[in-house]
């Protein structure tokens, strides 16, 4: 049966960089190769198929050969006098390696591994939260052991791993196939302990509450998180920390409500005050501010006190204090002050139309509706 062109086998153009070929034989390889296709010879073929394609197409020498002869450049011997045969093994066996630290979970060695990021949820009241605060927090966390400063090393000595000779992963190779793992003995470090520390038995890191003073920015609010470089957890022997994040939780305000960066609340008056027209002192976070009551308010009017809200924590900007009117019904009445109020309900007899509107239109919709319910 007649060869497959290369090229066609490796699914690349012909003129092709030793990139993309590499590139297109590893995919390959790792498709067909025996491990992930048992007891499949087609996947068997085409895996042979691939590498002695990319054996060809890697060689320099090979490739010219192959593009000006074709197959017939390997027959009778005519590539037997190349000085550069089997020039591409080492790459092949490098692609096996990877394919295989695919596979197996090896692969090459990797620097140390940086300590996990962590994360703290602060509780702040709004004040808090609006002028800023420092805050002492108690974090659980994996610390360098004092120690043995986190080496591991009781006498703070650490050697290069006999085994793997620093690189923290070893190679065993049969025949063309090459599979890399971690070293045994030093466990990827590429690093061993002859004396280990009795503190941290070896590990650098030890369990303790990390006391840290966390400056709040002014303008926060829920869900704002703050950055902590270097604050998470130590990193194994030679790894850097990782980071914190302290999450920012706003406590309900008795008062104030707090959409983005303005500030809600409501203000109570008595009727007396809503029908006459008053002054009314209204509560701010820096203080007292002084609102004009229109005569005839009635409840939901709001007024905005610009700039008596929160201070942005990303700008320059403030927002606004919008204080929304609650006329109050008064309780616990002297009789004084129920016939008073008696003698002021007979004033609007036959004028409740003229004094208030909303509760006449509510009554002229309740009627109209029954005359449908009833036509």
């Amino acid at each position: 049966m007649s060869k497959r062109d290369y090229y066609e086998v490796l699914a690349v153009s012909r003129t092709a960089t030793e990139d993309e070929l590499k590139k297109a034989y590893r995919r390959a390889a790792q498709k067909h190769h025996p491990d992930r296709n048992p007891d499949d010879k087609a996947a068997e073929a085409n895996f042979k198929e691939a590498k002695e394609a990319y054996e060809v197409l890697s060689d320099g020498g090979k490739r010219r050969m192959y593009d000006q002869h074709g197959h017939k450049a390997f027959e009778h011997g005519m590539g037997g006098g190349n000085s550069n045969a089997g020039a591409g093994f080492g790459d092949v066996n490098d692609i096996f390696g990877d394919i295989f630290g695919d596979i197996f979970g090896g692969g090459r060695q990797r620097a140390p591994r940086r300590g996990a990021d962590l994360r703290f949820v602060i509780e702040l009241d709004l004040e808090e939260a609006v002028f800023g605060v420092d805050k002492r927090i108690e974090v659980p966390s994996l610390v360098a052991c004092k120690p043995c400063d986190g080496t591991g090393a009781e006498d703070r000595k650490v050697e290069t791993c006999k085994t793997c000779q620093g690189h923290g992963q070893v190679r065993m190779q049969r025949g063309i196939f090459a599979v890399q793992q971690n070293c045994p003995t030093c466990g990827g470090r590429g690093k061993s302990i002859p004396n280990p520390c009795k503190t941290c038995h070896g590990n650098g890191r030890v369990q303790e509450d990390k006391v840290l003073q966390v400056k709040i920015p002014a303008g926060v609010d829920n869900g704002d998180r703050i950055r902590l470089s270097g604050e998470g957890e130590a990193g194994p022997p030679g790894a850097p920390a990782g980071d914190l994040y302290v999450e920012v939780n706003v406590n309900d305000h008795p008062i104030f409500q707090r959409d983005g960066n303005d500030l809600y609340c409501e203000v109570p008056v008595r009727f007396s005050q809503a029908a006459l027209g008053a002054d009314i002192v209204v509560p701010t976070l820096d203080g007292e501010a002084l609102i004009k009551v229109p005569l005839e308010t009635q409840t939901g009017k709001q007024f905005r006190l610009r700039g008596k809200g929160v201070k942005s924590v990303r700008s320059h900007g403030h927002g606004d204090l919008l204080c929304r009117v609650v006329v109050e019904t008064p309780v616990n009445l002297t009789s004084r002050q129920r016939e008073l109020l008696k003698d002021f309900e007979q004033t609007f007899e036959g004028e409740g139309a003229r004094h208030s509107p909303r509760s006449s239109g509510f009554l002229d919709g309740v009627k109209a509706f029954w005359d449908r319910m009833t036509s």
